[in-house]
């Protein structure tokens, strides 16, 4: 059997990166950042290519394809309402998406505004079939302990995950935390 080469996609045009970037962007959402790095590996290497990416992003801005205000949005309720993720979490993957830090912020106050941290941290619970630990003391700190993580993990301050773990009739040690978050 002969030994086939890794296929090279052959460079595309102005006007075929536009078809490339409209094709990629109905399939998944996109930012900037990301659409770029997409065309960069299709566009031809040095300037004439970089003109040509810059020229596409103008006109899927212009068209109303390409925004990372509604991104930031789309991506930030779909994490919170579908996954239940806390707002670090949500926080670290807009970082990196490429979003800039002022819209992340400006995103994520208005999205988690009102929202009830403790709620949202038992909703992931649920969403994750945690169970409350119920063993042996030496067990149940370790269940504990894993659950603690598994909830700072999904971006929760360590404020909320305390108050679920002491509804769970868990001992948990407080200790000071500076809270950076957002």
């Amino acid at each position: 059997m002969p030994i086939k080469r890794p296929r090279t996609p052959r460079t595309l045009s102005e006007p075929e990166l536009l078809e490339y970037a409209v094709k990629s962007l109905a399939s998944k959402m996109k930012s900037e950042r990301d659409m770029r790095q997409r065309m960069r590996d299709r566009a031809e290497p040095g300037e004439e290519g970089a003109l040509a990416i810059d020229a596409v992003v103008v006109k899927l801005k212009e068209y109303g394809y390409l925004s990372d205000e509604r991104f930031a949005a789309d991506y930030t309720r779909i994490r919170q309402e579908t996954d239940k993720f806390g707002q670090r979490r949500v926080q670290q993957g807009l970082m990196q998406k490429g979003i800039a830090n002022p819209l992340v912020k400006q995103t994520l106050a208005a999205a988690y505004d009102d929202v009830d941290e403790v709620a949202l941290a038992r909703a992931y619970i649920a969403r994750k079939r945690m169970k409350q630990p119920s063993c042996d003391r030496e067990q149940k700190q370790k269940e504990t302990a894993k659950a603690m993580r598994r909830l700072i993990a999904a971006g929760f301050s360590t404020g909320a995950v305390w108050k679920v773990l002491r509804g769970w009739d868990a001992e948990v040690e407080e200790v000071d935390v500076v809270d950076d978050s957002v």
